[in-house]
């Protein structure tokens, strides 16, 4: 967050964090290029647009983190959550619901633009970062890079030889991607959740993979040591870290800001997109407080437009500006495509003499990796579960290789979309994890955990996701390189572009999709 501070002490953009007494910044009703969102796809746009000498408005419906609260941080903690966890609610949503059967999990909280929002479709909810960073504020930091037998089958018109020669690495760079030390790994008692687990797939016979990280293990190294400000080492993760991560504030977007060519407004939602007879966009955006109170409707008007408001934000926009007509030339293929990458949550109980540590960190470094197998294709993260007591439990993350897609449609009353993804699409991912885990349990003589997602008899938690994939689909929606079908100098960057699955998480290949789209854009669209 330094950097980002930095750039706006130095004059480089003007940062419209708004609250109800606040002076509104003066407005910029125009710019050459507009960003919608601030997460991986739209950092990037914004840095290279930046690069490239052109003015650019990045609006944000989130609040800049930046901001020490009355306890002397940023962020709050994960154990002790209060207003600034959640996007406007009145109690928390975590993942797990309870633990030992209790509510003890979650806390009732006051409404504030909190950095994580967990938003509800009937069989489905998605969880997405709130700010300026997007999902980098909340995620795990767990930067993989997918197989490229599996990119290139996902991605069949795109050259898998060039994004794994080029645009990979050069996100990885700027993302700061760093992998942990594997000697301190392995004698640290801060992952020994992670190498009990590593041993129970091994006996089952089972790989396991070390994953890259954007957090600065050299800094968690340190707070073992007790010579940095503890973070990840102190259960921060889901409601953001205070020290330690190389989120998008400190990379993508505070190298945008720097080049003074780049503007931020937080707290406006953009809520539709139209086009002017002489072809430039028209975007209406809602100003709010740090009420959720509507405090101004404004509008703004650029010739290049580009999404980046992730898999949700950007395709409730394009499918509301077609079914409204804003956009009526844009295909049938906005809307559809999307998935939840597979992802089931699950737990299993260990034997008593199988300790996991009180002290976990929360940032994951290893992956048990049977995505090869044809008969049933799994990734799954092994998750730390940091309480601070011994609980013998090893938690995951599967990434499952489920097929099952759904679309958005438009619901007039509410203008708002409705997604058609059912319990029979989830139960597709719980059976391939159920195969893989079922296989760890019996090599191990272990069982399910049944108290952490609130009903008696849940084992795998399938009703919700961090990685929204699809509903613009690259090659489908837009052409091979973003550029949105129908209209000229419009752009998709985001996780929408990806099919509803990857493998892996996701961040570093929308990253390096974003960067390919830029290089392109930026030579063959903008005028000199």
């Amino acid at each position: 967050m330094a950097a980002l501070q930095t750039a706006a002490a130095a004059g480089f953009t003007r940062i419209g964090l708004q609250s109800a007494s606040a002076v509104e910044p003066a407005a910029v009703d125009t710019a050459p290029a507009i960003v919608i969102g601030s997460g991986y796809g739209a950092a990037v746009a914004a840095l290279r647009l930046g690069q490239a000498g052109i003015r650019t408005l990045v609006i944000e419906m989130g609040r800049l983190w930046n901001t020490p609260g009355s306890d002397g941080k940023v962020f709050c903690s994960t154990s002790a959550p209060d207003e600034r966890s959640m996007w406007f609610r009145t109690r928390t949503e975590a993942p797990l619901a309870t633990f030992l059967w209790l509510d003890v999990v979650n806390r009732d909280i006051g409404r504030y633009p909190g950095v994580l929002d967990r938003v509800h479709f009937d069989h489905m909810s998605v969880y997405v970062g709130r700010g300026v960073g997007g999902g980098s504020l909340v995620n795990g930091g767990m930067a993989v890079t997918p197989p490229k037998a599996y990119f290139a089958e996902q991605f069949p018109a795109v050259d898998a030889d060039e994004m794994y020669g080029t645009y990979f690495p050069r996100a990885r760079s700027v993302l700061g991607v760093n992998s942990v030390d594997p000697a301190w790994f392995e004698s640290t008692a801060w992952y020994r959740f992670a190498r009990v687990s590593r041993a129970h797939a091994h006996k089952a016979g089972l790989r396991t993979t070390f994953v890259p990280n954007v957090y600065d293990f050299a800094h968690m190294q340190r707070e073992a040591a007790g010579t940095a400000t503890r973070s990840a080492l102190a259960g921060e993760v889901i409601y953001g870290n205070n020290h330690g991560k190389r989120s998008l504030d400190r990379t993508y977007l505070a190298s945008a800001l720097g080049t003074g060519n780049v503007t931020l407004h937080t707290l406006e939602k953009v809520t539709g997109i139209s086009r002017a007879a002489d072809g430039t966009y028209v975007l209406t955006a809602d100003r709010i407080d740090l009420t959720g109170r509507v405090v101004e409707t404004k509008q703004y008007g650029c010739t290049y437009l580009f999404l980046g408001g992730g898999s949700l934000g950007t395709t409730e926009l394009l499918v509301r500006a077609r079914e409204t007509g804003t956009l009526p030339a844009l295909n049938a293929s906005v809307g559809a495509g999307w998935g939840t990458n597979g992802n089931v949550m699950l737990g299993r109980a260990n034997h008593l003499w199988d300790t996991v540590g009180a002290d976990q960190s929360t940032m994951p470094v290893l992956g048990i990796d049977d995505w090869a197998n044809a008969a049933n294709p799994v990734f799954a993260e092994i998750a730390p579960l940091p309480t601070g007591l011994e609980h013998w439990v090893s938690l995951y993350l599967a990434i499952t290789k489920n097929p099952r897609r759904a679309s958005f449609s438009y619901d007039a009353a509410t203008r708002s979309v409705k997604l058609g993804w059912t319990a029979a699409h989830s139960a597709v991912s719980v059976g391939m994890a159920k195969k893989l885990f079922d296989r760890i349990n019996a090599a191990n003589s272990t069982i399910y955990r049944y108290d952490l997602f609130g009903a008696a008899d849940k084992v795998f938690a399938d009703d919700f996701t961090y990685h929204p994939l699809g509903g613009c689909v690259l090659g489908r929606a837009t052409d091979d390189y973003g550029r949105v079908k129908g209209y000229s100098k419009l752009y998709v960057t985001d996780g929408s572009l990806v099919p509803g699955s990857i493998g892996v998480n996701p961040f570093v290949t929308i990253t390096a999709l974003a960067e390919r789209t830029m290089a392109r854009v930026l030579v063959e669209d903008t005028a000199p």
